[in-house]
């Protein structure tokens, strides 16, 4: 299988040819399109996107069509390799066959490139930051898009599909923005997982490519730690290089930079399957008879992945305040003298300053994932956040955001410059532990060769403002939610202009809501008792039916609820009830799955619903399972639109809503709370006056009560 993407079925269909050691033969007119206009070429070349190739066996095209034509999955068979290792692609609009050419032409070695790079070292430049003030500065380093909420992303797309989403960006009871790490879980039944989590300093390279690659390489790391990974060595990365080839010295920088990271890498035991590269990152044009040229520097984005030991062992910012009196604590990688140059401070001054961060010491960054490991072990980080973008005074800011507590911060053992201490961007960490754990932890980190790395910073607070001390002064004094509010500007502003502005308006002003108190989940039962248990015990299973039309993608998950509240869970297409496969008398409950039917457009719920109506056999087979007095039914994002388009034939349904567009005018994915009232629904029976979290995820999930 390979993905159609530059080049279109041009390159997709050769390589995979390629790869197999084979040549092929190629029908252009068998390719679907919806343009028969397009020539040959564009055919051939276009890279219209969401297409695979796919090599089969021949005595298994009959299993793979069958397949397709339940999940309605459009599919062409477009010609067959041969072992003839020769590219034949015929169109019987063409007076002759568009290519027939050798393998060994297309996809052959190719003579190795040779470049003669010039080295360069940029002139030093130093910029005096002396004279800011702390707090002024504090202030505009939150509003720096880098720093800012990128909350306005997030809420778009959806975090909740599969079921084992473990870890998401969103933190604590506020939903917070700031995690370090994404985690999943591996199954429905198992804690282990898989983690993933990003790395990249770009500003760096405008002063050092090297520098700049091997910050990348270190804030994926530190980012990755957050999650419960055994050993370095587990982490795999993906690397994704972005250059001006062949322009100016940028050849010299990038093979510099490449071999840093390889150098990097190697000493710690770190591998770099995957990547990709982007070698044409410049741009020029003539204004007004004057040359205009843009160049990017050469900059590396890492993404790094590794297993994950047990998902629940994740670390978050969030701070904990049910732990007694607690501090925090900075694990300091950085220089002797911090540097500035390249950090979110500087731009916000325009200051071209070459002194920036690097990766000098890669054994520190062994002994802090070693660190970090014992005091995991030990069970004494109660929160982590890892010093990037914006600095100290950014990680101590998102900490605080999370849990809306205030901080008392002294920042003496940081040095003497006030300014280079809350806002240089070096490498560290910033974790909360008890009172009674510090001296443990200062005498582990003495142990793994962290001696004098820690810095005692200080402690949360019952004064919601973040106070920061330098030499008993203090320098930054400021209400958290006006800190808060400061740091969403930016991602209010954008919802504002993209949304429905008052939405996006209600949202921000729930910030400074004293009276909101958040997420919370409060039981009016025991989850851990099983009721299933009594009926598994004498063999009772009752069957359900995950139905789902093309394009649902949430039956995986809804299946394994279902079974683990002791049903026998189902798969039912409804191309199945279509064909007469299946039947719906054979299942005592129907469950309609979410997910982007019909290529999610509006209204997806409704189009699966005329589907039924208007189908004879569908609707005498939804009419009679409705009308069965044992049947229980359940419709979720899609389905729950669906059946809401049902409710003529559902008794009792008379009175249901229908779903209509959001009002702010997106797709809205989030948690929210639910209280569960008195109702007669079976489903939420010993359920009354619990307050749950709730994922909500879509586009139509607006209430219309009928008029």
């Amino acid at each position: 299988i390979h993905d159609v993407g530059a080049g279109g079925v041009s390159n997709a269909l050769p390589e995979i040819l390629h790869d197999c050691g084979q040549g092929g033969r190629i029908d252009l007119r068998a390719i679907p399109i919806a343009e028969t206009s397009m020539s040959p070429m564009e055919i051939w070349c276009n890279e219209a996107q969401e297409r695979y190739v796919l090599a089969i066996k021949n005595e298994q095209i009959d299993e793979f069509k069958a397949i397709c034509q339940r999940e309605r999955c459009l599919y062409a068979i477009v010609g067959y390799a041969t072992d003839r290792q020769q590219l034949i692609v015929t169109d019987e609009q063409s007076p002759r066959d568009p290519i027939n050419m050798p393998m060994e032409v297309l996809l052959g070695k190719p003579p190795k490139l040779e470049r003669t790079a010039q080295g360069y070292v940029r002139q030093p430049k130093h910029f005096d930051f002396s004279a800011l003030d702390p707090q002024e500065a504090a202030l505009r380093v939150l509003q720096h898009p880098t720093v800012a909420s990128k909350k306005f992303l997030i809420t778009i797309g959806d975090r909740s599909v599969t079921g084992l989403v473990a870890r998401d960006q969103m933190i604590g009871p506020y939903q917070v923005p700031v995690a370090d790490v994404a985690v999943t879980a591996s199954g429905f039944n198992n804690y282990s997982g898989e983690a993933m989590a990003m790395g990249e300093r770009t500003p760096l390279a405008v002063s050092s490519g090297p520098a700049s690659a091997g910050m990348a390489l270190a804030e994926a790391i530190t980012n990755i730690m957050a999650a419960d990974i055994q050993q370095l060595s587990d982490i795999r990365l993906s690397a994704n290089w972005m250059a001006a080839a062949n322009y100016s010295n940028e050849d010299s920088i990038l093979y510099d930079t490449v071999d840093t990271l390889s150098r990097l890498c190697r000493a710690l035991n770190i591998a770099i399957p995957v990547g990709k590269d982007s070698l044409s990152m410049q741009t020029q044009w003539q204004q007004q008879n004057e040359h205009k040229q843009v160049v990017s520097p050469v900059s590396l984005i890492v993404t790094a992945f590794s297993p994950v030991q047990d998902i629940r062992n994740t670390w978050t910012p969030e701070l904990r305040l049910d732990q007694g009196e607690t501090s925090l604590l900075l694990i300091n990688l950085g220089a002797q003298s911090p540097r500035l140059g390249g950090s979110c401070l500087a731009e916000i001054l325009n200051a071209d300053d070459t002194r920036i961060p690097d990766l000098a010491e890669v054994e520190y960054l062994k002994q802090f994932f070693d660190f970090m490991q014992q005091l995991r072990a030990a069970g004494q980080v109660l929160a982590y956040h890892d010093r990037s973008d914006g600095g100290l005074w950014t990680t101590l800011c998102e900490m605080a955001f999370s849990t809306r507590c205030g901080l008392n911060i002294d920042i003496d053992g940081l040095g003497d410059d006030a300014i280079a201490s809350l806002f240089n961007e070096e490498l560290g960490a910033v974790i909360q532990v008890k009172n009674t754990d510090i001296e443990a932890v200062i005498a582990l980190s003495n142990s793994v060769g962290l001696a004098g790395k820690l810095v005692i910073l200080g402690e949360t607070c019952t004064e919601k403002s973040l106070s920061i001390y330098h030499k008993n002064n203090e320098i930054i004094n400021k209400p958290i939610v006006e800190l808060e509010k400061l740091w969403t500007n930016v991602s209010h502003h954008i919802q504002v202009l993209r949304d429905h502005p008052e939405c996006a308006e209600q949202e921000y002003q729930l910030i400074s809501d004293s009276s909101y108190s958040g997420l919370q989940a409060k039981l009016s039962y025991d989850p851990a008792e099983d009721i299933a248990a009594p009926y598994i015990q004498r063999g009772v299973r009752p069957r359900v039916a995950v139905l789902r039309e093309q394009g649902v993608n949430g039956h995986i998950e809804m299946a394994a609820a279902f079974d683990r509240a002791g049903f026998a869970a189902i798969d039912v297409h409804m191309s199945d009830l279509i064909a007469a496969r299946v039947d719906l008398d054979q299942f005592h409950a129907l469950v309609a799955c979410g997910g982007f039917s019909y290529g999610d457009v509006l209204g997806a719920g409704s189009g699966w619903a005329a589907n039924i109506v208007y189908n004879n056999h569908l609707a005498d087979q939804f009419n009679k399972f409705f009308h069965r007095s044992e049947t229980l039914t359940l419709g979720v994002c899609n389905g729950c639109q669906m059946l809401s388009q049902l409710k003529a034939m559902i008794p009792g349904a008379e009175h249901w809503p229908s779903f209509e567009r959001n009002i702010s005018e997106q797709f809205e994915a989030r948690l929210v709370n639910v209280l569960v009232t008195d109702s007669n629904s079976i489903m939420l029976r010993d359920m009354q006056n619990s307050l749950l979290p709730v994922i909500v995820a879509h586009g139509e999930g607006r209430v219309a009560a009928p008029h």
